[in-house]
């Protein structure tokens, strides 16, 4: 609306007086005229708004954290042309810098936890040179920097004492990209290194706050508002409800087997689908197109091969194993949680 208050603002500014005006000759009929034309264009202005709010698709991403809310919206601008520029890409290495020694820290400490020894002993003052790394507070890991800690990270990420705690990731709390971030880390370790566009997806930083992505979609205008998913975070939803033409809810598939973060005895599925219930059920969103989006199948593939879910859902019937006996279980849970609004109005 910006650019048409500041057009309107101009069409209320008053006119230079006529010539016959400053003589006080046909003066009200000129104004009357000029009254007229800036009504027409003020209206004209005041349409042509109307319409492009219409034609605004609104979407609200709304999900538990983690979910993959964030990773979408970069695989969005990264399909639709949109190139990050040179801040933003420091920002997203500075993030994977982050994700990696947080990570390694945290399977350092898993395995100590869960008492898997070294396969290596060297790598015990590895891993003690990992875990005395401090970093303040919103600073910045510079290059020089991450690059002291990459032989560290190396050897440890050989040993068989942290892979054995990898396996064991749904035990404790783990970013899911770590892996992909270790396995590359002669090229992340460079000194020039700049991130790539997988980098730049599997690159994890908590949303806090309100996030809006605008985009062109076959001529159509799309604005996308990404909301924290963490509890602390979801106050902020509701103010983000005006105007949404749909809603789409983002569940990370492959979570059956996890807890969250805030809160150990809440399983992440379980989570997703309570929100999802109040969600689909509001009747402030009777007339919105509520859409379910099941993410992280590539992890959902791996995991059910090894992991069963009906350790951790009673009621599945069905081969554990099976992707298709897992996914159908899945739709069907949610499924459930929409409860019948014309039974509940009448």
């Amino acid at each position: 609306m910006s650019g048409v208050v500041r057009t309107l603002s101009r069409c209320l500014l008053p006119a230079e007086a006529s010539g016959r005006e400053r003589r006080g000759g046909g003066g009200s009929r000129d104004s009357e005229r000029e009254a007229r034309r800036r009504s027409r264009e003020i209206d004209a202005l005041l349409a042509r708004e109307r319409r492009a709010v219409r034609r605004l698709v609104k979407i609200l991403l709304l999900g538990a954290g983690e979910s993959g809310k964030s990773t979408f919206l970069k695989q969005m601008r990264i399909i639709h042309g949109r190139e990050f520029d040179q801040k933003a890409l420091l920002e997203f290495r500075d993030t994977i810098f982050e994700n990696i020694l947080k990570g390694s820290r945290v399977l350092v400490d898993a395995r100590d936890k869960l008492g898997i020894p070294w396969q290596y002993s060297e790598n015990e003052k590895h891993g003690m040179f990992l875990m005395a790394f401090e970093n303040k507070a919103g600073m910045p890991v510079e290059p020089a920097t991450f690059q002291l800690y990459v032989p560290a990270l190396s050897a440890l990420w050989r040993d068989s004492g942290i892979k054995e705690a990898y396996s064991r990731r749904s035990e404790f709390q783990l970013g899911e990209s770590v892996k992909y971030f270790l396995d590359n880390l002669d090229r992340i370790g460079q000194l020039n290194y700049f991130p790539s566009k997988q980098d730049i997806l599997l690159a994890r930083k908590a949303t806090k706050g309100i996030v809006e992505h605008d985009f062109i979609i076959k001529k159509i205008p799309f604005k996308m508002v990404d909301v924290g998913g963490q509890r602390s975070q979801r106050q902020k939803w509701f103010q983000c409800f005006d105007g949404i033409t749909s809603i789409l809810f983002m569940v990370s598939s492959s979570e059956y087997d996890q807890v969250l973060m805030e809160d150990r005895r809440t399983n992440r599925l379980v989570e997703s689908m309570n929100i999802f219930e109040t969600i689909v059920n509001n009747k402030l969103f009777f007339n919105v197109s509520i859409i379910l989006f099941l993410n992280k199948m590539d992890l959902l593939v791996e995991k059910v091969k090894t992991v069963s879910i009906k350790k951790h859902f009673s009621d599945f019937k069905g081969d554990p194993h099976r992707l298709e006996d897992v996914q159908c279980y899945l739709v069907q849970c949610f499924d459930r949680k929409r409860r019948n609004r014309r039974l509940e109005e009448s």
